[in-house]
């Protein structure tokens, strides 16, 4: 059976002499190069090809994540294991949204290092338990609340612009909302303006896209 070849990115010596050590001393591994900064660890990675990188993020010049993103781009065989002191919920997702398969707190025992350097080889997900609670809270939660939809209108704009996308004319919108009609002309020219259209079917277009227009009239 082949070893797992590990390439090793933290710009601690020390952490990386350690972790050196611990491979050397488990069957089944081979550390094929060390990287002291994110631009060194692409650069071994992209010429080594390792199994796994395992990488911190706080590094000099380009960060882990960025690093991260660059090798699984360059060569979508690597895994990456993320292996650092940082667990907030940021770092963890953006290391996530990198491509890494693995997340785990500088903190880990050997043998937890070890199981998640394998585990990642074979393609699995790997996150330390205090990684993991982030991760499940994070989608156990309420989903986050959709962002407003044309925020740049007013709150009498958005009256206005809901009432054109179910059909109504400016004299039925002036007469619901109590306004002059050429107050509704003023609002419905500056929501032309505002959301970049050429004229009233346009816009009907951009709100019903977004979901105005759907009650009763």
């Amino acid at each position: 059976m082949e070893p797992i070849r590990v390439l090793v990115a933290d710009d601690h010596p020390l952490f990386r002499d350690g972790l050196r050590g611990l491979l050397a001393s488990r069957d089944g591994f081979e550390v094929v190069g060390e990287a002291a900064s994110g631009e060194e660890a692409v650069a071994v990675a992209v010429s080594a090809v390792p199994d796994v990188v395992v990488m911190d993020l706080h590094m000099p010049g380009l960060n882990g994540i960025h690093a991260t993103r660059r090798i699984v781009a360059a060569s979508p065989h690597t895994a990456v294991l993320v292996l650092t002191m940082f667990s907030d919920d940021d770092s963890v997702f953006a290391a996530m949204r990198a491509g890494a398969r693995g997340y785990l707190l500088k903190g880990a025992g050997q043998v937890e290092i070890v199981q998640s350097i394998q585990a990642v080889a074979r393609g699995e997900a790997v996150f330390g338990p205090a990684v993991a609670n982030r991760v499940l809270a994070y989608f156990s939660g309420p989903p986050p609340a959709p962002a407003e939809a044309f925020p740049e209108l007013t709150e009498r704009e958005r009256e206005v612009l809901e009432l054109l996308a179910r059909g109504e004319l400016n004299a039925a919108i002036a007469r619901r909302l109590g306004l002059s009609p050429k107050t509704v002309r003023n609002h419905v020219s500056n929501i032309f303006a505002k959301l970049q259209v050429a004229d009233r079917a346009q816009a009907v277009i951009r709100a019903r896209e977004a979901g105005l227009g759907k009650g009763s009239s």
